[in-house]
């Protein structure tokens, strides 16, 4: 028998699931593996996405388990943006995302200016240059010219935002090290995480791994939402099929306001039972709640709001959730935090929910409705 769900319980299920309603995270690696993996091109929004999911937030936590720990790695994964992500589970999410070989495309390689060849000659040189070693990106580029012997690579790799490299990101051959004089330096995952295993595991178990895991914090879903949040609608359907049918056993088909979707067996339960949520939250740019879901999921994102959160340049704006829907958004600046709602969000919860943040940020706001 097919359940039957409403949106408001699944985004209900999400908000607890995602440890946003109650904030009951135990620190950033279990964080990060309950959200599947946390967005990390801005460091500070996902540091106060890991707060403001915390049952404890402690400062610095973040680094601490990045740099120190290492139980967390930051690396290009994820429509090729850097996220953070569970040290553990790295070597699968480079099995599944490794086989996708976006690098291979000739229009990704006319695109940033390179040939087939010189992808090759980056590939085969940076983990030799890198090998035992946390080299800034300018070190790195000096290091792959003399271990390629390839210089007209310098101009390719030294422009653009470093997309030369997510291809060894993805191959699990490159992380990010710690800063150096407040410059980003890379590493190799096997010189920097303990239990690096000697090969990947195949395509087929780290895609089942990573299915698992999304469905985990932005179940019930569609093979196109998955594959958007993936790469953007552009990993192979054959590949995502397989991984859905190699899945099977463990999941279970649902409707959700009558559209037909797949969530873990584990959690249809929990998602049957589930009540509409009433909470006020404020979450930080590039949250993982927002970016798990297509820009086009009305229950979630309405139409009125959207110019606002998706901005240009791939910008997502912070946001005011009020019942699992995206009510408005909210900037901090100039010792005022700003909201601008497109729905009726009532005022208690969300001076509430506005005061936590400032404490998170560590500072006083005075709250401003416009």
């Amino acid at each position: 028998m097919t359940i039957r769900l409403t949106w408001a319980q699944v985004l209900a299920w999400r908000l607890e699931r995602q440890l946003v309603e109650p904030a009951a995270g135990s620190g950033p690696v279990m964080i990060a593996r309950r959200l599947c993996g946390v967005q990390a091109q801005v460091a500070s929004s996902a540091e106060l996405a890991m707060a403001v999911r915390s049952a404890d937030p402690r400062p610095g936590a973040v680094d601490e388990a990045l740099w120190e720990e290492r139980g967390l790695v930051k690396t290009w994964l994820m429509r090729g943006t850097l996220h953070l992500i569970p040290a553990d589970e790295l070597p699968a999410y480079c099995a599944a995302l490794g086989a996708l070989r976006f690098w291979e495309r000739g229009a990704w390689q006319r695109g940033h200016g390179v040939t087939a060849a010189d992808v090759e000659a980056i590939i085969g040189a940076v983990p030799e240059a890198l090998k035992g070693r946390c080299l800034t990106r300018e070190e790195l580029v000096e290091a792959v010219i003399e271990v390629s012997g390839v210089a007209h690579l310098r101009q390719a790799l030294s422009s653009g935002w470093g997309a030369l490299l997510k291809p060894l990101s993805f191959l699990g051959e490159l992380c990010y090290g710690p800063p150096r004089d407040g410059r980003v330096t890379f590493a190799r995952p096997a010189d920097r995480l303990a239990g690096w295993p000697g090969a990947l595991p195949s395509t087929e178990e780290g895609g089942r791994a990573l299915l698992r895991a999304f469905l985990g914090a932005h179940g019930p879903a569609t093979p196109e939402m998955f594959d958007t949040w993936l790469m953007r609608g552009a990993a192979r359907k054959a590949a995502l099929r397989g991984w859905f049918r190699d899945l099977g056993p463990e999941l279970a088909e649902v409707e959700v306001d009558g559209a037909p979707m797949t969530a873990l067996a584990e959690h249809v339960d929990a998602l049957a039972v589930a009540r509409p949520s009433e909470g006020v939250h404020l979450l930080p740019g590039f949250d993982q709640y927002v970016l798990g879901a297509p820009r086009d999921l009305e229950a979630l994102l309405p139409a009125a709001v959207r110019p606002k959160v998706s901005r240009a340049a791939g910008w997502i704006s912070p946001v005011v959730v009020h019942r699992g829907r995206v009510a408005g958004v909210w900037e901090a600046k100039d010792g005022r935090l700003a909201v601008e709602l497109a729905e009726p969000v009532p005022g208690a919860p969300l001076k509430a929910a506005a005061e936590r943040i400032a404490a998170l940020l560590g500072r006083p706001a005075e709250l401003v409705i416009g």
